[in-house]
C-alpha cells in the first residue's frame, strides 16, 4: 500500500501554513470499494463504503514523518479496495489515499490502517 500525497491535500497544508484556513479539529480514515488506482489528482476516496468514517490517531514517530492510524469495523459483507486520510467527517479535502487489492470482509471484521505523510 502506496499513499498517494493528494494535489487537493498539498493545496490544504499549504493553506494551514499560511493562514489561510485552520488545522481540521480531527482527521478521518475511510475506505470504499470501488476500482481506482491512486492518484494525485484524486479528491474522494472510490466508491466510499456506508461506514462511518473514523478520527484517526495521530503521531510523529519521526521529524520528517505524520502518521494517521485509524480501525473501521465492516457493517456487513464488502471488499475493500482503497482508503484514505479526511479532513472532515463527510466530505472534506482528501490528504492521503491508497488503493491495493481487495481485502473481503464480513460484518464485524476490521481493518487497522496506518498511513504516513514523509516530508522528503
Amino acid at each position: 500500500m502506496a499513499d498517494v500525497f493528494t494535489s487537493a491535500g498539498e493545496a490544504l497544508v499549504a493553506d494551514i501554513i499560511d493562514g489561510t484556513t485552520s488545522v481540521p479539529a480531527n482527521w478521518y480514515v475511510g475506505w470504499g470499494t470501488g476500482a481506482d488506482t491512486a492518484d494525485k489528482t484524486d479528491t474522494t476516496l472510490s466508491t466510499e463504503a456506508t461506514e462511518a468514517r473514523v478520527i484517526t490517531t495521530d503521531s510523529q514517530p519521526s521529524a520528517d514523518v505524520n502518521r494517521f492510524t485509524g480501525t473501521i469495523t465492516a457493517d456487513g459483507t464488502k471488499t475493500i479496495t482503497n482508503a484514505g486520510i479526511l479532513s472532515a467527517s463527510t466530505g472534506g479535502t482528501l490528504l492521503l489515499f491508497s488503493d491495493f487489492s481487495g481485502v473481503a470482509l464480513n460484518a464485524s471484521d476490521s481493518i487497522q490502517f496506518q498511513f504516513d505523510l514523509t516530508w522528503s
